[in-house]
């Protein structure tokens, strides 16, 4: 990429910063990947760095009022493609007030004002006050008239199939392993937990119980702790089968790859490698540690 690369790097790293600056709090700005907010740093300082192997990801959240004066929250999930600002960001717009089709038109209009207004300028800051202002009337816009249509609306919803893979940096205190466990089994989620430095946790089911499963998890404190990787699948009609027939993992259990370290907490990778690889997830591994298995 050269010169140019480094350039876009650089504005995406200024521009960062004066997001975190501006909206310091956590429930205002979360930078997604601290790993590739890292490596983009690395990248724009450094001469001889490599370019960053994955996009720039951070979620705003955007308090909008609505018509009733009620405040509605948005959430701005954004990924910044290594090009950025020469290519336009990928924004996806979502709130539990929005129904789908609410969501989609919402999405596409933000698109359509960022082509007409934002080509290869820095525009985060544009897009969020778009959102501000423009956000709420979309939850009002296509109330449906009668209550039939919407009750087939909710009907063909498709079902998500979901599957995150979260890093830790180490999971070895006994309470947070039970709550991995408990919480799973409660939220019927299959995958595994590996616990030790660094920890490994994958849960799998219905997108709704492995999003309440990372809020749950999120609360807990944590020295660092993201999502590394998801999966969706839009299950046709979702049914129970459906959804059995999704799972890599039968239910969540703890695996411990012993590496027989002299305090016995770092696990051996090569055995995680090969179990994900009995999984059919080995691609997974390179996502969690940058490196090919084996």
């Amino acid at each position: 990429a050269g010169m140019a690369g480094r350039e876009e790097a650089e504005v995406q790293v200024s521009e960062l910063e004066l997001l975190c600056s501006m909206f310091p709090r956590r429930e205002e700005l979360v930078v997604t990947d601290q790993l590739a907010a890292a490596e983009l740093q690395r990248y724009a300082e450094d001469e001889s760095a490599e370019a960053p192997s994955s996009a720039l990801r951070f979620t705003l959240n955007v308090k909008a009022e609505a018509s009733d004066a009620a405040v509605v929250e948005f959430s701005m999930a954004c990924v910044l493609p290594l090009k950025y600002p020469a290519v336009l960001p990928e924004i996806t717009v979502s709130s539990p007030l929005l129904s789908r089709s609410q969501q989609v038109h919402l999405n596409s209009d933000l698109k359509t004002y960022l082509m007409q207004n934002c080509s290869g300028e820095p525009c985060m800051l544009s897009a969020r006050e778009w959102v501000k202002d423009r956000a709420a009337a979309y939850i009002d816009k296509e109330l449906s008239s009668s209550s039939v249509a919407t009750s087939n609306a909710t009907q063909s919803e498709d079902v998500m199939f979901t599957r995150l893979w979260i890093y830790s940096h180490h999971i070895y205190n006994k309470q947070k392993r039970k709550n991995i466990i408990d919480w799973a089994k409660e939220l019927s989620l299959s995958g595994f937990c590996m616990p030790g430095k660094p920890g490994v946790v994958c849960v799998e089911g219905l997108q709704s119980s492995c999003e309440e499963f990372w809020a749950r998890l999120r609360r807990l404190t944590w020295k660092r702790i993201l999502i590394r990787h998801r999966d969706d699948v839009s299950l046709e009609g979702g049914g129970h089968a459906e959804i059995q027939k999704q799972r890599k993992f039968s239910t969540l259990e703890e695996k411990c790859f012993d590496a027989h370290g002299a305090r016995g907490n770092h696990m051996d990778l090569g055995q995680l490698y090969r179990f994900l690889e009995e999984k059919g997830c080995a691609d997974i591994f390179q996502m969690y540690f940058g490196v090919e298995g084996h």
